[in-house]
C-alpha cells in the first residue's frame, strides 16, 4: 500500500508503468498556474540520451514481471548526480514495477539507472541475472 502511495504522488497507476514514453506537463508547485515541461521514460529507453532544460521533470517507470513463482523487480531508479537531476519522488510496486520522477536543477549530466532482479518464492531458485537500465540525461 506504501508503494501505491508513492507511485500516486509521482501520478503513476501500477498499468501505467508500461506506458511507452510519452511528453507530461508537471506543475511546478502545489496549486501553481504554471508548468513546466517533462518527459516519461521506460524500459524502452534503455541506452537513451536526452537533453531537458532546467527545471524540466524526468519520470522514470519501468514494468517489473510477477510470476508464480519469481518476482523480476527493479530497484528505484537513481540518478547519478543529484546536483543535476533531483529525486522528488519514488516507488515500488509488489509487481516489480518502480519509478521515479527526477527535477533537472542544474547544468550537466547525470545518468539515471536501475537494476533488475529476480526473486524467488520459499522453495524456489532464480538465475543469477541482473539486467540493468541506464539513460543519460544532459541539463543545458
Amino acid at each position: 500500500m506504501k508503494a501505491m502511495r508513492y507511485l500516486a504522488a509521482l501520478g503513476v497507476a501500477g498499468a501505467a508503468l508500461g506506458a511507452g514514453a510519452v511528453s507530461v506537463a508537471a506543475p511546478v508547485g502545489p496549486g501553481a498556474a504554471s508548468a513546466t515541461h517533462g518527459v516519461v521514460l521506460t524500459g524502452r529507453d534503455n541506452g537513451r540520451t536526452l537533453t531537458v532544460r532546467s527545471g524540466d521533470a524526468v519520470e522514470v517507470r519501468l514494468t517489473g514481471e510477477r510470476g508464480s513463482d519469481t518476482t523480476f523487480a527493479w530497484s528505484v531508479p537513481a540518478s547519478s548526480t543529484s546536483a543535476v537531476l533531483r529525486r522528488t519522488a519514488a516507488g515500488t510496486t509488489p509487481t516489480g514495477g518502480a519509478a521515479a520522477r527526477f527535477v533537472a536543477t542544474g547544468q550537466g549530466t547525470a545518468a539515471l539507472t536501475a537494476r533488475r532482479t529476480c526473486h524467488a518464492a520459499p522453495g524456489h531458485v532464480c538465475p543469477h541475472v541482473v539486467l540493468p537500465w541506464r539513460s543519460t540525461v544532459r541539463v543545458g
